[in-house]
């Protein structure tokens, strides 16, 4: 039996002071907010903050360590699964941390299009998810001919894509089917890039159009990313207006 006199178990000090900042942030602004005024709505000492949190930066996306580390495992264990089909789907490990708190998600975006500093950091987080995404690529092309070069060109492609159908869903607050969303932009990547699709024709999609992209050899990683984004629509990272 349960004892109702049980006191309720407290939430760990990192998701105390993340809740605390977060509240902060909306009530007085990011930029009036300071460390001092987070702890003490925390009820916990300075120390305490660093502990966890390096900055107040850090501190609005407390979720994207865990889920780094999460993808880093899922790669792992992909085993012989197809390059492009694993790290698409670690890319929706991603999706899964925002729809999983729908409405804090909403709120993170909106301020982080008010902050110019949260859109730096936010891209900073993006690039290691990118980053993350070409090491496992190159090691499972190996020494292939230009194994590196399509490495970072599909790692930028998923994750074009990705924040494509994610900042779609944010922008509308949260509403509609954010996996669909998702889903749609990575088909278009997987039929570009995933193994035994012949790239010189066009497959057909009951969907809609298909559109196949091809960038020289030395272009510029920024350039392909711009490509594919176009591709897609107006694209972006969920942090870009």
């Amino acid at each position: 039996m349960t004892d109702a006199r049980r006191p309720a178990k407290k939430a760990p000090m990192r998701e105390v002071l993340a809740e605390a900042a977060f509240q902060l942030f909306l009530e007085r602004g990011f930029e009036r907010t300071t460390v001092d005024d987070i702890v003490a709505r925390a009820g916990v000492g300075r120390r305490s903050f660093f502990r966890y949190f390096p900055s107040k930066e850090d501190a609005v996306f407390p979720d994207h360590e865990r889920c780094l580390a999460d993808m880093t495992a899922f790669l792992a264990e992909a085993g012989d699964a197809e390059p492009v089909d694993a790290v698409s789907d670690a890319a929706r490990l991603v999706l899964r941390m925002y729809s999983a708190n729908p409405e804090f998600s909403v709120q993170r975006y909106r301020l982080t299009r008010e902050v110019p500093g949260l859109r730096t950091y936010e891209l900073s987080v993006v690039r290691r998810y990118e980053q993350t995404l070409a090491g496992y690529l190159r090691g499972r092309y190996g020494d292939s001919a230009d194994g590196a070069l399509r490495a970072e060109v599909i790692a930028a492609s998923v994750v074009a894509a990705h924040n494509n159908g994610l900042r779609s869903w944010l922008r509308s607050g949260g509403e509609g089917d954010a996996e669909a969303a998702v889903d749609h932009a990575l088909g278009l990547v997987r039929r570009m890039w995933g193994s035994g699709t012949d790239k010189s024709v066009a497959p057909s999609s009951a969907d809609g159009d298909v559109v196949v992209m091809v960038a020289a050899k030395g272009a510029p990683m920024w350039r392909v990313v711009q490509q594919v984004e176009s591709a897609l629509g107006r694209g972006g990272l969920p942090g870009t207006a």
